[in-house]
């Protein structure tokens, strides 16, 4: 039995010719009855060594965490051994899971020391000119704090995938960039605090118009490029949905069945736009918001007891339903489109 990863690493290898792997996968497609590009493959698993590799990293991370105490010691022990592990496991073995955890936790070492160099330089250095304990000055060194540190960690996960190209490296990047931009944003122009959402929102539009980019670079999903595109998907629907459903006020146990009902009808809209991008991935990021919408609508009906169980079964039923009829709708809806506009899209 030959995985999508046997077929790139004979690529890689120049076993296989990128046409002959594409014309196998279209042969294996045709024989399933459904096209190879609606599978929406991601790597996340080589085997069940990935499984057992990443229990022993993150039984050496938990380790590392106890016995190395200060924080700022802690983090460049994480971030340490983090890359030296992916020297192996990363760049030689090719192994899907263990390569992403070892992304993050360099993620969280570099956190780490950067948000307590950075905290005191910032309390030391630009906050002389606001007057101590005021709710201003402890607002603005938090964002300077966030926004410095977000900008050194995008430096820092930039030079990670230039090194080692894991696909989530690059949604990992983009999410400091968002918080680079929104925490400065908000440091520096006061007033915009109270619209934060928007901002959010506004990056992840961002966010989002840079996974089509790289989902149009590879509309037959079979490079790397296609897994690129998915985390960053991954990462644009919860930065849509949820500043929406914080302005509804449903995060605040606030709003009504009214509100709810709007927040549903948000996600059927995001339901259209993963069908038309071929990304089942922005209503699997999204779907716990949509859960907690239902709930509550549950909720304001009498429903308390059995609301979370019916919320349950409404979503999953839909879920089902989207998944088993997913090629026909989708289909009906590209045939809904421009010509022009369709051929920029996934097959």
């Amino acid at each position: 039995m030959y995985s999508e990863s046997d077929l790139d690493a004979a690529i890689d290898a120049r076993i296989l010719s990128t046409g002959d792997a594409a014309k196998f996968r279209a042969f294996v497609a045709a024989n399933r009855q459904g096209p190879a590009v609606d599978e929406e493959y991601v790597r996340l698993l080589t085997g069940f060594n990935d499984i057992f590799v990443s229990i022993a990293i993150a039984l050496v991370a938990i380790a590392t965490s106890v016995l190395v105490g200060p924080a700022v010691e802690r983090g460049l022990a994480l971030a340490a051994e983090a890359w030296l592990l992916a020297e192996y496991f990363t760049r030689r073995r090719h192994m899907a899971l263990p390569s992403i955890l070892l992304l993050l936790l360099f993620a969280k070492g570099v956190s780490d020391i950067l948000m307590h160099l950075i905290g005191g330089w910032v309390a030391n250095h630009l906050l002389m000119f606001v007057p101590s304990g005021s709710a201003l000055g402890t607002k603005t060194s938090l964002y300077l704090t966030m926004g410095f540190t977000a900008g050194l960690e995008a430096l820092a996960i930039y030079a990670h995938w230039r090194r080692f190209h894991v696909p989530i490296t690059v949604a990992a990047g983009m999410a400091a960039v968002v918080l680079l931009a929104i925490s400065l944003a908000l440091a520096f122009f006061p007033g915009l605090w109270p619209f934060w959402p928007y901002l959010l929102i506004l990056g992840g539009l961002c966010v989002f118009a840079l996974a089509l980019r790289w989902d149009m670079s590879d509309r037959a999903r079979q490079t790397r490029r296609a897994d690129v595109a998915f985390w960053l998907h991954l990462l644009a629907a919860p930065m849509l949905v949820h500043p929406a459903f914080y302005l509804l006020g449903l995060l605040q146990g606030g709003g009504h069945a009214g509100d709810a009902t709007i927040a549903v009808g948000l996600y059927a809209v995001l339901a259209v736009v993963a069908l038309l991008v071929d990304r089942r991935a922005l209503l699997v990021s999204a779907l716990g918001y949509v859960i907690y919408a239902l709930a509550h609508v549950l909720r304001t009906a009498g429903n308390q007891a059995e609301s979370l169980a019916v919320t349950a079964l409404i979503a999953g039923c839909a879920l089902l339903l989207l998944s088993a009829f997913w090629h026909r709708v989708r289909a009906g809806l590209l045939g809904l489109l421009p010509a022009a506009l369709v051929g920029k899209l996934p097959a």
